[in-house]
């Protein structure tokens, strides 16, 4: 399964590279394929690249979603853990 997630551009190295934050680890994105991209700007980042430029709103909507999700996930291998 492949997941693109948002990530917070924390510097920009080049117009191909920047360093991304991403729920507390930073990682190098390629930022190639987004316009102007600024430190501070929200991105939607798939397997190293930086897909699109999206707002901090629609950033955390996601990150709460993912967070659901995995808590549904924990829950449900600990209730079969239990069985």
């Amino acid at each position: 399964m492949c997941l693109a997630v948002p990530g917070k551009i924390v510097s920009v190295s080049s117009p191909e590279e920047a360093v991304a934050d991403l729920g507390g680890i930073r990682k190098a994105v390629n930022v190639s394929l987004i316009d102007d991209p600024k430190p501070g700007d929200w991105v939607i980042i798939h397997v190293g690249f930086a897909l699109q430029k999206i707002d901090e709103e629609q950033a955390q909507e996601t990150l709460r979603a993912l967070e659901a999700a995995a808590r549904s996930g924990e829950a449900l291998q600990g209730a079969g853990a239990a069985a």
